[in-house]
């Protein structure tokens, strides 16, 4: 079977999108980095990666061993930071690896020169927050959390705003005046007061607020899907598909709705880059994840708090401001590509 090949048009897209420089790069840049955040676990860990202890290999990330495995006195998980414990996997011909970020985001250093929140040092680079966390591994993994959100709430609301738009164009009438009027009431819903009402009634989580976002994060995208059935419902290939016997599923999704992906794939990275502001704002407020759960948001608030540790406040901003650059330029770059009237 021949493999699939892109149509004319979507290579022509793809290069109008490699022309322009600063969005293309900052794909590269982006995708550079949602990557090293998805293995954050062997950048920043407070195990190590490996130990080779008398003669055998140990993998503390994938499995939890005992202290008395290597000479403690307790059966419990080891702590790879006592100094006991550490003294006995360094003791030659012993030795174990650790990550180029010996802690993870939870990990509480007691060991401080300076009270936390302690500022930058060899030990940590960017400083601790306020309960002697590095601030390195809470914005590593605090990005990580931010982008997986944003992606799944963006992938949510955009199903959820195709199939609203699609079924309001492609039927009209009634049925799109009926979609229309309950679209408006339910826009204007409070957001906030009921995020405000649930986060009282239920303990925060991740889940519940991926669903309470989602019930309205899919509206601004129904309309232009709908705008774009609209207009090319009363086409001619759509008469001849319909005149063929084609059902109303096949004309919705497989003639009109790639011709109605142009806005779609155009506002995707400003979704998400709005998803992600947010997130950080409710995580601001004490609205958004648990309190354990690392947060741009929360380190903002942990900022806020303590106005004499600079360091916790610039470096979450810095990756906040990186982060919303690069996908403003991707879609930048997206909206240039797929404008219509560059076609030729």
């Amino acid at each position: 079977m021949p493999m699939w090949s892109p149509s004319p048009l979507v290579r022509r897209r793809w290069r109008r999108f490699q022309a322009h420089r600063r969005g293309f790069h900052s794909l590269w840049i982006f995708a550079l980095l949602f990557v090293l955040s998805l293995g954050a676990e062997l950048l920043a860990n407070d195990k190590p990666l490996l130990i080779h202890y008398q003669g055998s290999y140990y993998f503390p990330l994938w499995q939890s061993y005992p202290e008395t495995t290597f000479g403690g006195d307790f059966a419990t998980e080891a702590d790879y930071r006592d100094p006991y414990i550490l003294s006995r996997l360094q003791q030659s011909p012993n030795w174990l690896l650790f990550p180029p970020i010996p802690y993870r985001f939870d990990t509480i250093d007691g060991q401080l020169r300076h009270p936390a929140p302690a500022p930058p040092d060899r030990q940590h680079l960017l400083g601790t927050d306020d309960r002697a966390r590095d601030i390195v591994a809470r914005l590593l993994y605090g990005f990580r959390l931010s982008v997986l959100f944003a992606l799944t709430l963006t992938l949510i609301g955009t199903l959820l705003g195709i199939l609203a738009g699609a079924v309001q164009g492609y039927f009209g009438g009634y049925t799109d005046l009926l979609l229309q009027r309950l679209i408006e009431i339910w826009g204007s819903m409070p957001e906030l007061y009921l995020l405000i009402i649930f986060a009282s009634l239920f303990n925060p989580s991740l889940l519940l607020l991926i669903l309470l976002l989602s019930l309205f994060g899919w509206m601004s995208l129904a309309d232009y899907v709908r705008a774009e059935f609209l207009r090319a419902r009363n086409m001619a290939y759509v008469k001849a598909a319909r005149a063929m016997g084609a059902t109303d599923q096949t004309i919705m999704f497989r003639h009109l709705l790639p011709n109605a992906m142009t806005p779609v794939i155009t506002f995707l990275p400003f979704r998400i880059s709005g998803t992600i502001l947010a997130l950080t704002s409710l995580d601001f407020l004490g609205l958004g994840v648990p309190p354990s759960t690392p947060s741009l948001g929360e380190l903002l608030q942990q900022g806020k708090a303590n106005m004499e540790a600079w360091w916790i406040s610039l470096s979450t901003f810095t990756v906040l401001v990186t982060m919303m650059l690069l996908l403003n330029f991707i879609g930048e770059a997206l909206r240039d590509a797929m404008d219509p009237r560059k076609e030729s």
